[in-house]
């Protein structure tokens, strides 16, 4: 017995898809950076130091000395000696005036004026102790300084940014059908008409 049938027969359809990724590029460029430093400012005022050594009277005690300190010390002693002489004199004549007091004076005048000096004299050093004066005047330095700030200028730059969106393309690549069938179907011819 045949019994009628339906056949189907489906196709599904296929989709495609094309997926664009999306592209994204950040450069960043770095700051712009300037710096100065201006120098800092010194001064320095330093006075010289200063060493003074005098040896005059140690040439002096070797007689060694200058023209004019000679001639000043030679008009000191010739006036000392006139004065001495002069007192010398003085006190003569006043002996002699007074003659009739008793007492021989020109006998002692002339000796006291024939003799010769005594000279005293004790152990002595040539030239005499502390007779260099040294004398020293340190330097003085003096600083003075002035520091400047540094200069700083920034400029940032912005970052560069390109983006480009992705994208997703759908094709159909099958189409999606349906057949039928019909299978031990009989068909009336008078019906037909």
């Amino acid at each position: 017995m045949n019994v009628p049938q339906i056949r189907l027969e489906s196709t599904c359809a296929k989709i495609g898809l094309t997926i664009h990724k999306p592209v994204q590029e950040i450069h960043q460029q770095p700051a712009d950076l300037m710096i100065k430093q201006p120098k800092a400012e010194l001064q320095i005022d330093r006075t010289p130091s200063q060493l003074t050594i005098d040896q005059t009277e140690a040439w002096a005690d070797m007689d060694l000395k200058h023209i004019s300190r000679r001639i000043e010390e030679f008009a000191q002693q010739g006036y000392e000696d006139w004065l001495t002489g002069l007192a010398r004199m003085a006190q003569e004549g006043e002996d002699l005036m007074r003659i009739e007091d008793g007492g021989n004076p020109i006998p002692e005048h002339a000796k006291t004026n024939s003799e010769s000096p005594i000279y005293e004299f004790n152990i002595g050093f040539i030239p005499s102790a502390n007779s260099v004066k040294i004398n020293y005047q340190p330097s003085e330095v003096k600083l003075n300084w002035h520091t400047h700030k540094p200069e700083i200028e920034v400029q940032m730059n912005k970052p560069v940014h390109q983006y480009k969106p992705g994208s997703v393309d759908i094709d159909l690549i099958q189409k999606p059908s349906l057949s039928i069938d019909f299978v031990g179907l009989h068909v009336d011819e008078k019906s037909k008409g």
